[in-house]
């Protein structure tokens, strides 16, 4: 399945479709899908304030597949190189909110709700790549 939208702030909702499009087709569990949503409106977010330079229009693809038990999903967008990999860790993650500084939550979400994340420079677009395995319990073992 796959995606295209616009930088702009209100195609996020558009994001918020597909996710559940392909929840409903793979069947994955509310509590999965909450936290694929979050990451991508985190991620997608960045992207639309972040990545460009200039007021133009700019694509935004995400792309999902499903292999074996791992949902694959693809971010490329033309912005700015920015690799989250590098991204220094939320040095105030106990603190109260009005003392936290600004940013970088975001991509802790991403690192920490994601079974794997890669990022490629290729052909000056970024190129994001999430995974996150999804389970089913085939087993009586877990039923009454």
């Amino acid at each position: 399945m796959k995606l295209v939208i616009k930088n702009n702030v209100s195609e996020l909702e558009k994001v918020n479709i597909f996710v559940e499009e392909i929840a409903s087709e793979l069947k994955i569990p509310n509590n999965i899908i909450f936290n694929i949503n979050l990451v991508l409106e985190e991620i997608i977010s960045n992207i639309i304030f972040y990545a460009f330079d200039d007021n133009s229009n700019h694509e935004i693809l995400i792309e999902a597949k499903l292999i074996d038990n791992d949902l694959q999903i693809l971010i490329e967008d033309d912005g700015k190189a920015f690799n989250l990999l590098e991204a220094p860790p939320p040095t105030d993650l106990d603190a109260g909110i009005e003392d936290r500084n600004i940013g970088g939550l975001g991509i802790h979400f991403a690192k920490t709700l994601m079974d794997n994340i890669d990022y490629k420079r290729e052909n000056n677009k970024n190129k994001i790549y999430l995974r996150k395995m999804i389970l089913e319990i085939h087993t009586d073992k877990f039923r009454n």
